[in-house]
């Protein structure tokens, strides 16, 4: 990758003696065919190579540039190589997506069996629309990040307290020194709160000794965290066992029974999601397929990103991202 900064001798501009962005600017203008990109017309819209169509595909979205989002469809089995791009499409809106991809044949639709995504309508409404015949099968992980942000949520809640009653506290000591209350850890209730978060991301049989001991704590004085890291468990524990749909289904029966029962008004909003997509999430226990190749391909275009330190020419940029996995 070419780099703007002209005095390091490790780049290709810094070895030739050359000016980084010009060498940059002249391999765009001269050097490469961008200028005869058959796609550089619509490329900002949408892009679109339904040779890359295979059984097996992902469609997610990933921000490109400042925040603006694209919608990206990708054939798993290119494993985020040469031909794992098949669309890219500025927005998440349905319409006009269904609007380019129904310009292909039936035919070349049709080749679809299979196709990963979250729980968005908008990715629902464009596969069932564009590709009738695939199966699809709602991300696993996605499912999974709606229990942990419930039980961030609650975590969240009990540290904002903490803060206000320590404040509160500090108030009534006036001159004296204040003290907080420290537990064998050596966290105050604030501390233990903040720095629980990310050991509840794990399961415990992954918690360093450390983790150990302020998840210990954490749930002995906090009960109604430790029910629901109990529930985030069991939803994990329910995709990890080899089951088939109908015991898989009958697991998250039981499972949304025990959220109703815990009354967790966020937890509740998460069984009702799972419910009103049961379908696609249970298709899960099919092949076991998941969108974990479409968030690998995300993660290849933010280095991508990187590299160019930020996307001042979208064209350029997807010219060099479809070069590459298109």
């Amino acid at each position: 990758m070419v780099s703007t900064k002209t005095n390091d001798c490790h780049t290709i501009g810094g070895f030739y003696g050359v000016n980084g962005k010009k060498l940059q600017r002249h391999f765009r203008d001269y050097l490469s065919d961008f200028k005869e990109w058959k796609q550089k017309s619509h490329a900002k819209q949408w892009l679109l190579y339904p040779e890359n169509i295979g059984p097996y595909l992902s469609i997610d979205e990933t921000a490109l540039s400042k925040g603006e989002l694209y919608t990206i469809i990708t054939n798993k089995k290119a494993k985020g190589k040469k031909g794992a791009l098949v669309g890219i499409f500025k927005g998440t809106k349905a319409d006009p997506i269904i609007a380019q991809l129904l310009k292909l044949p039936s035919s070349v639709r049709d080749k679809v069996k299979e196709i990963t995504l979250d729980m968005a309508h908008s990715m629902k409404h464009i596969v069932r629309v564009c590709f009738p015949k695939a199966t699809q099968v709602t991300d696993r992980f996605h499912v999974q990040k709606l229990a942990i942000e419930a039980l961030q949520e609650l975590r969240i809640k009990y540290r904002w307290e903490a803060l206000d009653q320590e404040n509160e506290q500090i108030k009534q000591a006036k001159d004296k020194d204040y003290m907080p209350v420290i537990f064998p850890n050596g966290d105050s209730a604030k501390q233990l709160l903040a720095r629980s978060r990310y050991l509840l991301y794990k399961s415990p049989d992954k918690w360093t000794p450390n983790q150990k001991e302020r998840g210990q704590l954490l749930f002995k004085e906090y009960p109604l965290l430790k029910k629901a890291y109990g529930l985030v468990q069991a939803l994990r524990n329910i995709f990890n066992q080899n089951i088939d749909i109908k015991i898989a289904y009958t697991k998250l029966a039981h499972w949304y029974k025990e959220v109703e029962e815990s009354g967790f008004k966020s937890f509740q909003t998460v069984a009702n999601s799972i419910t009103l997509n049961y379908r696609s999430i249970l298709n899960y226990f099919i092949n076991r397929s998941t969108n974990a190749s479409a968030e690998s391909f995300n993660a290849k275009i933010k280095a991508f990103r990187a590299q160019f330190r930020g996307v001042k020419n979208v064209e350029f940029f997807l010219y060099r991202l479809t070069t590459i996995f298109a």
